[in-house]
């Protein structure tokens, strides 16, 4: 690993737009510096906030040219560490936020350090949505580069799959647009493998309209109705047209911290048709009902504070195949209760089941991009939260079995037969979610031997996406 001299650091901040800013420990405030490195994961020596293209084309020469292992920030939300650097350079995108909407095409453009909130609210002005991240302050660059679920995904697919066209910074410090027409090899690799390429400073997507509100909220039920949620919930999955989303949940929230079942959910219509689509679960009479009729761009922040931050945390994607196995599902409730019983300090901590329609995303194939978990499948995140550093051993202990335990059910169903063919190609990990590093060959499956060929020929040198995921 390189170092950085304060000489080269003046060179650098020379080079720099005059709206660019460096950070580092040594020569910045202290509660600026803590500020900067806010996040999941560990700390970093410099941090440059670049204004301009032209300007992250310096930041990417100049970590090239260190030798210093480099880390992408977007909306910092990221889990599996891949915005975050120990001892190297974090090249932080806060400071491009700008969006722009096409009405006329229905498409929109935005910087790669947008998050969500300020896509959802430029194209809300048109009357447009487009797929999105269902927690807004999430950034758009993370969650896209690594495929992109959201609640219009039922309807339109993946973030990736409404992706038209990216700018990116590649490790040579060139600016390169790609898209289905234009550099497609790289359009390829980044629609699932994009924190491993380069920097994207831009990102344009596919709008479509969304005159109407929809109906969303959170739906709270006691443990005892366990095997009622889910079986109202593989119900709703199986006849759903895609306009519904729902996400289970096992949680201990305030003020009684006990455990308890919460349920968000989304539908893209008016509240008349959501309640009676939704009535075999409204029928179960959760004791606290939250959901009303909102803009479309507003539900996507309903889950912000539910992984919120002040926790230490371990963080880890797993799924299973549809549809979810209700004692399977009850056993997982059991060792959740068990785990917080165990360890009460761990009262921050949630399991989530990710029932998004797949259908939509099904109709493309698990090598159209790098991204290979397409399938008829559920994600289950698995989300301990504590606060006491001595707890850290047993609550990510905790983590690595329940991934094994819902990944052995997974590959058990998968070799039982009756599959369909593009599921039993998914990994059944999502790179997004994967705070454990299963390593490249697991998370991208079919597509594993294409990212290392064209990984050797956009960043040779292995400057970007480095970590137990890295491609090569």
């Amino acid at each position: 690993m390189g170092s950085v001299q304060t000489l080269d650091l003046e060179q650098l901040r020379a080079r720099l737009s005059e709206t660019a800013e460096i950070v580092t420990k040594d020569d910045s405030p202290p509660e600026l510096y803590q500020k900067s490195i806010a996040r999941w994961s560990e700390s970093s020596s410099i941090i440059i906030f670049p204004a301009t293209v032209e300007d992250v084309c310096v930041a990417v020469e100049y970590s090239a040219a260190s030798g210093l292992e480099v880390a992408v920030v977007g909306g910092r939300h990221s889990t599996s560490g891949s915005s975050s650097s120990e001892g190297g350079i974090h090249i932080d995108l806060a400071k491009m936020r700008a969006v722009t909407v096409d009405p006329t095409n229905k498409t929109v453009t935005a910087q790669g350090g947008c998050r969500w909130e300020d896509v959802d609210t430029a194209l809300a002005n048109h009357q447009l949505a487009t797929v999105g991240g269902t927690v807004n302050d999430t950034g758009i660059g993370g969650l896209t580069l690594g495929g992109g679920y959201g609640h219009l995904m039922g309807q339109y697919g993946l973030v990736i799959d409404n992706l038209l066209e990216a700018e990116v910074v590649l490790a040579d410090g060139s600016v390169q647009k790609c898209s289905e027409s234009e550099n497609e090899d790289l359009f390829w690799a980044i629609r699932g493998a994009g924190a491993s390429f380069g920097v994207a400073t831009s990102l344009t997507y596919q709008a479509y309209d969304q005159k109407n509100d929809t109906w969303a909220g959170l739906l709270f039920f006691p443990r005892e109705r366990v095997r009622d949620v889910f079986t109202a919930a593989n119900h709703l999955l199986d006849i759903g047209d895609g306009r519904c989303t729902l996400l289970p949940a096992y949680g201990t929230p305030p003020p009684s911290f006990e455990v308890i079942i919460l349920v968000a959910v989304f539908f893209n219509g008016p509240q008349e048709e959501a309640e009676t689509f939704l009535e075999p679960l409204l029928s179960l009479n959760p004791f606290l009902n939250t959901t009303a009729s909102v803009p479309y761009d507003n539900c996507n922040s309903l889950l912000n504070h539910v992984l919120g931050p002040g926790f230490r945390r371990s963080f880890k994607g797993s799924s299973i195949l549809v549809p979810v196995a209700v004692d399977f599902a009850e056993e997982i409730l059991r060792d959740f209760e068990e785990f917080v019983a165990r360890v009460p300090d761990a009262k921050a901590s949630v399991v989530i089941f990710e029932y998004f329609p797949y259908k939509k995303m099904m109709e493309v194939s698990q090598t159209s991009t790098a991204f290979a978990n397409r399938g008829a499948i559920v994600g289950i995140i698995l989300a301990p939260g504590w606060t006491d550093p001595k707890n850290d051993s047993v609550c990510r202990e905790w983590t690595r079995t329940m991934y094994a335990k819902t990944r052995a059910d997974r590959l058990r169903k998968m070799s039982e037969g009756n599959v369909d063919s593009l599921t039993k190609t998914t990994v059944g990990e999502y790179m997004n979610h994967d705070g454990l590093g299963a390593g490249p060959k697991v998370l991208y499956g079919v597509n594993y031997d294409r990212l290392v060929e064209l990984k050797k020929k956009y960043d040779p040198k292995r400057l970007f996406g480095n970590g137990p995921n890295s491609i090569i």
